[in-house]
């Protein structure tokens, strides 16, 4: 499974929905889940694991820090098919802290590496780990080369690295992805250091050009924001990055592709508004972009409303960005 291009996992925003839309636009991009905490999976009464048979390959993101119940709900994703497992060491929010998960991590590189361990002794998918470049004052080379270490000998060999420290007190998850300085060199540096590691690099990546600078130094890179709020500038990333000559489909043709997904979501109980509010970026940057969103955002939440709602959208966009 090649990790060249990623899409980050994201709270709210990468669930099922966007990861069906998100496939029909790459059909090699590796796709994770939002994080899911093993209480969730272990004490909730939902199906955290539920995903499309169309979105592989998929990784599921684990929060957690107990390496029993991580390797409890590893082998639970391996059961279902996932192709990957992934421990969060990055998120900075105060709930994340609390549970002692996400990159308060950083400060006990043994323990995530003993939770490394116990997932990867009961499956023989990856476990891989995603991490900062620090937290708060700890943020020297050495530190994160004294993490990296220690976990890779407890066998794992698949980091993503979020270029930025991570301030655990004093700013928020929002201002934890804009303020901290991006430190791309770090992850270069790594990679340099620990060649036989896979490093990917996450953090501040905006287009494909910058895809393939990074690529120069490391084995991928992760897009966050900027895939979801403008998803079809993963459109050549097959093409750019992985070497496929298959055609890029058209903006109307992904909608087109997801009507019949949204028939069938609507027909299970669900709500049109559940898979549209993923696609109200997909025209951002062409002429009635703005109409499109609106569109959308007046009429998926109505009562009643079907999967015609994004023929009748498609329908009210001018022919330029029907095309294109």
């Amino acid at each position: 499974m090649k990790r060249t291009f990623s899409v980050a996992p994201m709270l709210d925003w990468t669930d099922r929905h966007y990861r069906y839309f998100a496939r029909l636009i790459s059909r090699q991009a590796l796709l994770y889940t939002e994080m899911v905490t093993t209480g969730a999976i272990i004490h909730g009464k939902g199906d955290y694991l539920g995903f499309n048979e169309e979105e592989h390959p998929v990784a599921l993101q684990l929060g957690g820090s107990n390496p029993a119940d991580l390797a409890h709900c590893a082998k639970l994703a391996e059961q279902r098919g996932y192709d990957e497992v992934n421990l969060n060491v990055g998120c900075p929010s105060d709930r994340v802290q609390n549970g002692r998960f996400g990159a308060c991590l950083m400060a006990e590189p043994q323990l995530v590496a003993d939770c490394v361990k116990a997932m990867q002794d009961v499956v023989s998918i990856p476990v891989t780990v995603k991490t900062r470049i620090g937290i708060d004052e700890q943020d020297s080379y050495e530190f994160l080369t004294r993490f990296i270490d220690t976990v890779a000998s407890a066998g794992c060999d698949i980091f993503t690295i979020h270029a930025r420290k991570a301030w655990l007190q004093g700013l928020s998850p929002k201002e934890n992805r804009e303020i901290p300085e991006l430190i791309y060199d770090r992850a270069y540096q790594v990679k340099r250091d620990f060649a036989h590691l896979n490093i990917s690099v996450n953090g501040g990546i905006t287009t494909l050009e910058q895809c393939e600078a990074h690529l120069q130094h490391l084995d991928g890179v992760m897009v966050g924001r900027e895939a979801y709020q403008n998803p079809y500038m993963m459109a050549e990333v097959d093409q750019r990055l992985y070497g496929d000559d298959r055609p890029v489909l058209s903006r109307a043709e992904v909608v087109e592709q997801m009507i019949p997904y949204l028939e069938r979501h609507i027909s299970n109980g669900g709500r049109a508004n559940h898979v549209t509010r993923h696609m109200l970026g997909l025209f951002n940057g062409m002429p009635g972009a703005r109409q499109w969103r609106r569109y959308l955002a007046q009429n998926a939440h109505l009562p009643g409303m079907g999967a015609e709602l994004l023929a009748d959208a498609l329908a009210s966009m001018p022919e330029a960005a029907r095309e294109a």
